[in-house]
């Protein structure tokens, strides 16, 4: 744990500001700024449309540069002062403007830390990379369970009334912008390795696209994101038509959090013992069932106990995709990789999924919606065994 501490810390602070703002984004701009099911749809999928551009091109000058650490202070430092940009937007373009201006930046900080992860760790990485990215999953814990107590109290301070559920929301702006402030400050503890700094030539990336296997994972990546990443981004509006509130939704993305730290801090185990591409199939089928739950129950406690299974989609696809994805490249291109992955997968597929999500919810019913992405994630975790090479 010692050689992954500092990237163990940044992921701390950073997931934490994480866990404020993610959440609950889309009910801010629902609840707060009024938008339709289908602005709130196009909003969020604003984040995957610029991730398609940006998260491949900070990878690709990440890796021509050999400054992955430096990169990602850059990234993160850009993504707090962001904040400012969102915390004074008001109206749909307004916001559609400062999310995407967020978004060139915020959206590939993670691909770029989890390559210079893997770059520290080095042959530790399968089981350190585990060992230290669950500290991320504490810090979102934490952020997620403190906001609405931070909310009431900002509330309270500044005479805001509470009765409505958007009210005051604003307030995790400055939280986000605080906390990823001080993970850029931490990135200057990541040690310098010769591997963080190895170059990639021009062109070199064209050998990812000759990788058979890198591109039926990018193919994959893409399907599971389509299925499940939509009704992820509109759980706080599947909460509001529930009857539900900031308070409920802080409880659920608990329940969601319980079993996500224990499964990410023994991933490297996993992946040893059953392999990424198991990883993977039981993450993303694991994915489909929660949503179809979700729309096939009323009674509270099993809506709680189905978002235990957000842990297992986490340490399967949100990890098992890094950890399978690490052994198809080579050192010089980890960060475009990771890019590239991300691009494919949150960014194309998370853009057409939330799009489609929100178009769904307008158009028929939340039910429909949801029905859409549990049960092609299912189809498409049990089919994974044959799409994917065991590596």
């Amino acid at each position: 744990m010692n050689a992954g501490r500092p990237i163990a810390v940044y992921w701390f602070l950073y997931f934490t500001g994480l866990g404020v703002f993610f959440p609950y984004y889309a009910l801010y701009l629902r609840e707060s700024a009024g938008l339709s099911g289908t602005e709130v749809g196009i909003v969020m999928a604003s984040i995957r449309l610029i991730a398609l551009i940006a998260q491949p091109m900070w990878g690709n000058i990440a890796d021509r540069t050999g400054a992955r650490r430096t990169m990602l202070a850059f990234l993160t430092t850009a993504t707090a002062v962001s904040q400012v940009g969102m915390w004074y937007a008001d109206g749909f373009t307004q916001l559609f403007l400062a999310t995407c201006a967020m978004s060139v930046f915020s959206t590939a900080v993670l691909p770029i830390s989890f390559s210079v992860a893997f770059a520290m760790l080095g042959g530790r990485g399968q089981h350190g990379f585990g060992y230290a990215r669950v500290w991320g999953t504490v810090g979102f814990l934490i952020g997620v369970a403190a906001f609405p107590y931070i909310l009431e109290a900002y509330q309270r301070r500044f005479a805001i009334a509470g009765g409505s559920s958007g009210a005051g929301l604003e307030a995790m702006f400055a939280l986000y912008a605080a906390l990823a402030g001080l993970a850029a400050v931490s990135c200057w503890a990541l040690p310098r390795t010769d591997e963080m700094e190895v170059r990639a030539a021009r062109g070199d990336w064209r050998e990812l696209l000759a990788n058979p296997a890198m591109v039926r994972l990018m193919i994959a990546s893409f399907l599971a994101y389509l299925f499940l990443q939509g009704p992820i981004e509109m759980f706080p509006l599947f909460i509001a038509d529930r009857g539900g509130d900031v308070d409920m939704l802080g409880r659920m993305w608990i329940a969601m959090l319980l079993l996500e730290i224990p499964l990410i801090a023994l991933s490297g185990a996993a992946v040893q013992r059953l392999g990424a591409r198991a990883l993977l199939i039981v993450g993303t089928a694991a994915g489909g069932l929660r949503w179809i739950i979700c729309i096939a129950t009323a009674d509270l406690t099993l809506l709680y106990a189905a978002q235990l299974l957000h842990g297992v989609v986490v340490a399967g696809l949100l990890i098992g995709s890094p950890l399978y994805l690490e052994k198809l490249v080579p050192e010089r291109l980890r960060s475009t990789a990771q890019g590239a992955m991300a691009m494919i997968g949150i960014g194309a597929g998370g853009l057409v999924s939330t799009v489609a999500t929100g178009w769904l919810i307008d158009q028929t019913s939340i039910e429909v919606a949801y029905f859409a992405g549990g049960a092609g994630g299912l189809v498409l975790g049990i089919s994974l065994r044959w799409m994917l090479p065991k590596v």
